[in-house]
């Protein structure tokens, strides 16, 4: 049989780079198969969109297959020598031919899976058959009644074995310095590929890619399995949170705890009102001087005087959370009204649910939506979460387009972006939904070189930073108050997490999540201050309500302005549940209460009431409720009104 001969120093390089391209059109050609496979499922998808979700897929196979060829790889870089051998050839032919085809399988198995479950394979298939006695008989009864899979199966194989045999790697006669050099120079090269290959680039805010991704390229969440393969979802899903079903109460007692679907609160017109969405970087409530009056006598000024004077124009609570502590926990929380619990809801095997919110809701009432953030775009997973919330335009450091306003690590500095941010809103068409990220108040606590010394530099690092995107927000509202869409506008601003604290009042679990959520309509009576429990995921249902929207939706959150008092507060972290209702702060391991306190006369946290048996399961009865409600919602795909 007629081969390729790879001949010298750069010839292992060379080789990946065949068998790579091969595999990428592959898997290429089992995208297609799935696709077409399930083409009914898919019934909106044009041609064109199809190109972008095969153009897109190309990333996610790029990690697939460079974690299932991790060991070839390294097997075919060693710059040495011995790799010539013919014995240790045959060996990583077999290394590769094995391990590809288990890609090819698991490829194939959701070309008959996919119907039943509405989602590629994930990591929890194997929690799922791990008691299955009769396994082996599901796996042939699998086989019999789609055999021709398998004979795909066999005929893909055995093309990548003789694709494989078309190369070969041919040994240099001179084995010198200049070969050692060569080859040590092509290893080191092929790490560094490898690394920003399951990475998804090699940016310093590229976040490594996972399922949530594949929004970039779809419209709607169903679609993301065609963009993704099964390899990739599995991989990246090994360690995922898997949800367990539990009925601690019937339907009717649980729909009188807690409900999740809002109708609508009156016949009221409903008022379309432009909505802006401020999220700012790490704004702890601790940092906000007009937030904490109490603190030192009622001399605390904090760090953000613009935002100070903003509250006194606007409405706010004393009690207000956010739902997670990482800034990929905010969008889904505040837009979407989903909590993570455990990890990221965009990380997690439900990220490709059907969902909802408050872009798409307003959306399909003949609002125009945005989002803008600062960061190359990719960044955070912000723009594929955005096109799956429905948000039509997307502004980040591509759109903006002058890299002299970059901070050389996060994106482009506050100030200039939101003047940017400013003058692109003045460009939609009302109404309009508009949402925002900050980036400067981060890591490593810069501010641009022109402001260095004008802001306090406080006692922690991030104290000078958001001084600075204070005042940024206070140049945004300068402009904006000067336009016409600014006084039929309401904005809500909140952070996305707390952060380093500095008073010993937040130096305690509850008041690590606290943060500012401040809701200001310009001439309005919007104004006050209430002591209601208020999270992020309440954000939705609040802004909706406030505006009479007359449909029912979903949301797990509640109406911040409802009179009603009886609501709570819920987080994830690491497994760990934190329940806020009325005064008490609660802690649950998911299977038992660990801890709760009274905030209102123990802040610090000194006096456990655990022994209050009643009190203890007035809160776990609450949180199991939202458990219940969450789990069930989340595995059966119900986050929207049927």
């Amino acid at each position: 049989m007629k081969y390729i001969q790879l001949k010298g120093y750069f010839n292992t390089l060379l080789l990946l780079f065949i068998q790579f391209v091969f595999l990428l059109l592959v898997y290429a050609i089992l995208r297609l198969g799935f696709y077409g496979f399930n083409k009914a499922l898919f019934p909106h998808v044009s041609s064109h969109e199809l190109a972008t979700m095969l153009v897109g897929g190309v990333k996610f196979d790029v990690v697939a297959i460079l974690y299932f060829n991790i060991l070839y790889i390294l097997l075919q870089s060693l710059p040495f020598p011995f790799k010539y051998n013919i014995t240790y050839q045959k060996v990583c032919k077999w290394v590769f031919v094995i391990t590809n085809s288990i890609g090819i399988a698991l490829n194939l198995v959701d070309f008959a899976y996919y119907p039943f479950t509405l989602k590629r394979t994930t990591g929890t298939v194997f929690g799922q058959f791990a008691n299955e006695e009769n396994l082996l008989k599901l796996t042939i009864d699998f086989l019999i009644g789609y055999w021709y899979l398998l004979v795909l199966f066999v005929l893909l194989v055995w093309l990548l074995a003789k694709a494989y045999d078309r190369i070969k790697l041919v040994r240099t006669d001179k084995i010198n310095w200049l070969f050692y050099t060569v080859q040590f120079a092509s290893f080191l090269f092929i790490i560094f590929l490898f690394i920003g290959g399951v990475r998804g680039g090699w940016a310093h805010s590229t976040r490594p890619i996972t399922l949530s991704n594949a929004g970039d390229y779809v419209k709607n969440p169903e679609e993301m399995n065609i963009v993704l393969n099964t390899p990739f979802s599995i991989l990246k899903t090994l360690k995922a949170v898997s949800l367990k079903e539990v009925n601690y109460f019937s339907e009717e007692e649980l729909n009188a705890k807690y409900t999740v679907i809002h109708q609508p609160k009156d016949s009221s017109e409903f008022k379309k009102l432009n909505v802006v969405l401020l999220i700012l970087e790490s704004f702890g409530k601790e940092h906000i001087g007009a937030l904490n009056k109490d603190i030192n006598n009622g001399t605390y000024k904090g760090y953000t005087p613009f935002l100070d004077s903003l509250i006194g124009e606007s409405y706010t609570f004393t009690r207000t959370y956010a739902n997670g502590r990482k800034s990929i926990d905010a969008l889904p929380s505040v837009i979407t009204g989903i909590p993570s619990v455990g990890e990221p809801f965009v990380l997690s095997i439900y990220s490709g649910n059907k969902t909802t919110s408050m872009a798409k809701l307003l959306g399909d009432e003949g609002y125009e939506t945005a989002f803008f953030h600062g960061a190359p775009n990719g960044s955070m997973g912000f723009s594929a979460y955005t096109q799956l919330a429905g948000i039509k335009h997307y502004y980040g450091k591509n759109e903006y387009n002058n890299d002299a306003d970059f901070d050389g690590i996060w994106g482009i500095w506050d100030e200039p972006f939101m003047q940017f941010m400013g003058d692109k809103m003045n460009e939609l068409p009302q109404p309009f939904f508009a949402g925002f990220f900050s980036l400067s108040s981060h890591h490593p606590f810069k501010v641009p070189e022109k402001y260095k010394g004008k802001f306090p530099k406080g006692t922690l690092e991030i104290h000078e930073p958001l001084g600075y995107t204070d005042y940024a927000l206070k140049e945004f509202f300068a402009k904006a108050s000067k336009a016409p869409w600014f006084k039929n506008t309401l904005f809500v601003i909140c952070a996305d997490h707390a952060t380093m604290s500095y008073l010993p009042e937040y130096q305690t679990a509850p008041n690590s999540f606290a943060i500012p959520i401040i809701f200001y309509q310009p001439g309005s009576n919007l104004k006050g201050i209430s002591d209601k429990m208020v999270q992020q995921i309440d954000i939705l249902p609040t802004v909706l309500n406030y505006l009479h929207y007359p449909k029912p939706y979903f949301s797990f959150g509640f109406d911040a302005f409802e009179e009603n008092k009886d609501n709570f507060v819920v987080s994830n972290i690491g497994g760990v549940y934190n329940l806020f209702q009325h005064d008490y702060y609660m802690t649950h391991d998911g299977e038992k209460v660990t801890s709760i306190f009274n905030l209102k006369e123990d802040k610090f946290l000194k006096r456990d009431l655990i022994y209050n048996t009643s009190l203890k399961d007035s809160l776990e009865n609450t949180l199991k409720a939202f458990i219940q409600r969450y789990n069930h919602c989340m595995i059966h795909n119900k986050l929207t009104v049927d």
